[in-house]
């Protein structure tokens, strides 16, 4: 994909953090994109500011990626708009943290259909369209995917489970010229569990820094794949 004007990307959680700035990485590239959000209005809003800045058109869809049905119907649109699906970033993601006594029933199930079901959900209503030309599918781990901690365990088994996902799945689709990478970053600055970022985490990674990530791989050449990655700030601050 050395040339990636007029590809067409499908971004889960689109409308802000390392869904956004994926998404206008790609449009400033000239990728068409579908963002989702389970909230219409921040999703068109997103849309609209994104592709004031880029270069190619993106567009915002109300999907829920615990529901497979949601899922299809979102990519049948973008699909249906533009004609073809080239890159999945499966993004969206919660986040619930305390320790097993503390963690209820109901975090535990958001967070494993959210982070994990959801990303198989994307992946499976977006194979049969990627088949078709060769693209290429990108989950967002983390490194809460290979190292636990406590207060972790929803978290930690979700995105332990979605690394695991990824690299099973990149061997299965990689015979029909599908590409399948997993990103797991560090801390990013994002407002993920309801964190609002300041100027205090300009030492975290930035969300356009995934976003750089995403195209260069894009434009790797297709004999090589970097099928896992890790990516974390350069420097984190003293304690």
């Amino acid at each position: 994909m050395n040339d990636l004007n007029n590809k067409v990307a499908f971004v889960t959680g689109g409308s802000k953090g390392i869904g956004y700035g994926v998404a206008a990485a790609l449009s400033a590239k000239g990728v068409r994109v579908g963002i989702t959000s389970r909230h219409l209005d921040e999703a068109e809003k997103a849309a609209r500011e994104i592709t004031a800045n880029g270069k190619a058109e993106v567009i915002g869809l109300e999907a829920d990626v615990r529901d497979f049905d949601s899922q299809k119907s979102a990519i049948g649109k973008v699909v249906e708009k533009w004609g073809q699906l080239d890159v999945l970033v499966a993004n969206a993601g919660v986040g619930h943290f305390g320790s097993i006594e503390e963690l209820t029933p109901e975090q535990w199930q958001q967070t494993i259909d959210t982070n994990l079901t959801g990303v198989f959900y994307s992946l499976k209503a977006s194979v049969p369209y990627l088949k078709k030309t060769g693209g290429y599918i990108f989950t967002i781990s983390s490194l809460a995917g290979t190292n636990f901690f406590a207060g972790g365990s929803a978290y930690n088994a979700s995105k332990f489970g979605v690394t695991g996902f990824t690299q099973a799945a990149m061997l299965d689709l990689r015979n029909y010229d599908i590409k399948v990478t997993t990103i797991m970053p560090g801390s990013v600055a994002t407002h993920f569990n309801d964190h609002t970022p300041s100027d205090e985490d300009a030492w975290k990674i930035q969300i356009e820094d995934i976003g750089e990530l995403v195209v260069d791989l894009l434009k790797m050449n297709q004999r090589a794949l970097p099928s896992k990655i890790e990516i974390r700030p350069t420097k984190p601050p003293q304690k």
